[in-house]
Formats: C-alpha cells, sequence, structure tokens
C-alpha cells in the first residue's frame, strides 16, 4: 500500500505540472496572437509615420505670365514634370507608412520634393525669360505639405488621435468615412471658351489651340482629383481645393489665348467669365 501511495501522489504531481506548463503555452500563445493582431501596436512601438495624407504643392501654372510661343512646349513639359513629381511623392507616402522617426516625411519626401520642384520650376523661368522678360519669386512655389495647408509640418507621427485609428484620421469623423467631406465624385462643368472666340488669326492659331487643349487637361485634372478626393476635407474642401484652383487656371489660360488673339487682330473681352467651373 505505501508503495502504490507513492506511485498515486508521483502521478499526481505530473498531471498537475504537465497542466501548468499547457496552461504556460497556451498564455503564450494568446500574447504572441494579440501582440501580432495589433498592428496599431506594432506601429506605437516603431514611432514611424501612421497616417498617409496627401501631399499638397502650390499651383505653379496659374502663377506664370504670358508665356511666348517660342517657349510654350518646353514650359508644357516642366508643368507635367511638376505633376509627375507630386505622384511620385504621394506613391511613397503611400508606401512607407510606419517607417522613420518623426522626421522622415519631412526629411525623406518633402525635402526632396522641394528640391525638384525648385530645379523644374527654374528651368521654366529661364525658358520664358529667353523670350520675354523672366519671372521672379517662383520659388516660392517649391515648397509643399502633407494634409493641403502649406509650409504646416507633416502629420503627427504614432497612433493617438491624429493617425489612421484616430478621430482625424483615414477611419475618423473628417476623414474618408465622416459625414462633413467631399460626399460624392460627380462631375466638373465648365463654360465652353472655343464657341465664345471670335475668328482666330492664323498666326494665333497654334497658340490658341495649346491653350484649349489645356484648359481641356485642367479640367480632367479637377476631375479625376474630385473622384481621389471623396470624402475628404470639411463642407468647403471642392470649392477651395478643386474649383477655385481651377478656376485660377482657366483664367491664367483664358488671358493668354486674348492675349495671342489681340497682337494681330481686336482683343476679346470679357472671356473672364468663363473661368468659374461647378459641379
Amino acid at each position: 500500500m505505501p508503495a502504490s501511495g507513492g506511485r498515486h501522489r508521483l502521478s499526481r504531481r505530473t498531471k498537475i505540472a504537465t497542466g501548468a506548463f499547457a496552461l504556460a503555452i497556451a498564455g503564450g500563445a494568446l500574447a504572441v496572437a494579440t501582440t501580432f493582431g495589433d498592428p496599431g501596436a506594432a506601429n506605437a512601438a516603431s514611432g514611424g509615420q501612421a497616417a498617409v495624407g496627401q501631399i499638397s504643392c502650390p499651383d505653379v501654372a496659374s502663377k506664370l505670365p504670358a508665356i511666348p510661343a517660342q517657349a510654350q512646349a518646353e514650359v508644357q513639359r516642366n508643368l507635367e514634370l511638376l505633376n509627375t513629381q507630386i505622384d511620385e511623392a504621394n506613391s511613397r507616402l503611400r508606401t512607407t507608412v510606419g517607417q522613420g522617426g518623426p522626421n522622415f516625411v519631412q526629411n525623406a519626401i518633402l525635402g526632396p520634393l522641394a528640391d525638384k520642384r525648385k530645379s523644374t520650376i527654374d528651368r521654366i523661368a529661364i525658358s520664358i525669360g529667353r523670350r520675354a522678360e523672366k519671372p521672379q519669386g517662383l520659388d516660392s512655389l517649391a515648397t509643399c505639405s502633407v494634409g493641403g495647408q502649406a509650409g504646416a509640418p507633416a502629420p503627427a507621427q504614432g497612433i493617438g488621435n491624429g493617425g489612421q485609428s484616430g478621430n482625424t484620421g483615414n477611419t475618423g469623423n473628417s476623414g474618408q468615412n465622416g459625414n462633413t467631406g467631399n460626399a460624392g465624385a460627380g462631375q466638373i462643368s465648365c463654360p465652353d471658351v472655343a464657341s465664345k472666340l471670335p475668328a482666330i488669326p492664323a498666326q494665333a492659331q497654334a497658340e490658341v489651340t495649346r491653350n484649349l487643349e489645356l484648359l481641356n487637361t485642367q479640367i480632367n485634372e479637377a476631375n479625376n482629383r474630385l473622384r481621389t478626393t471623396v470624402g475628404q476635407g470639411g463642407p468647403n474642401f471642392v470649392q477651395n481645393a478643386i474649383l477655385g484652383p481651377l478656376e485660377d487656371k482657366r483664367v491664367a489660360t483664358i488671358n493668354r489665348i486674348a492675349t495671342a488673339i489681340g497682337r494681330t487682330a481686336a482683343k476679346p473681352q470679357g472671356l473672364d467669365a468663363l473661368a468659374p467651373c461647378s459641379r
């Protein structure tokens, strides 16, 4: 009996130890599952970029003077390059979420973008300056920001209220699912300019055609921005961020059309009224 009792007690201790070990494994597995299932915790630990946002840059085309016909092609190429640079920077912003420290966006994305834009804007000014007065002060348009406020710092890092899970992030009340943003894509409608022009002198035909095509490009770009910003911004977002800048671009382009015609014929008046568009 004593020997039998000893074996029984040994068996009970073995079972207790085995059960405790199993509980420890289960607890460890639960901890691992919790850690890997919470990307927010990983982001908090990394201290990197936590929100994507959108890069906003000052418009260059609307700040240019009348562009000499000889410089038109080169200026247009560089304006398109400015758009490409913004697209590339936005792509880098999206693909580096969670990387770097608190200054990552400024040092790795916005800073290099400003350098590229400065060089491109300088080429635009030099191109115009070969045939007319060189525009001054365009360098101030090189600096971009995240979030639409010129010169503003990049969004706060981490997963707090300014991150993707916060009240102002991508899923917050004023983010892409918010009630006060750009609630639907719609379509931008602009007055037709070509049908309101007088007879165009042969000498002005090429320049007028280029600028009419540019008006169409501007509308297409604005419609694309309208589609890609659904849910963003406050109640005045579309007017302030899309329709307003589009009107500025159209005013400058329409003025170039009128100036081109006016060099060899009567300059058409009142075309500025065709600049505002609506959704």
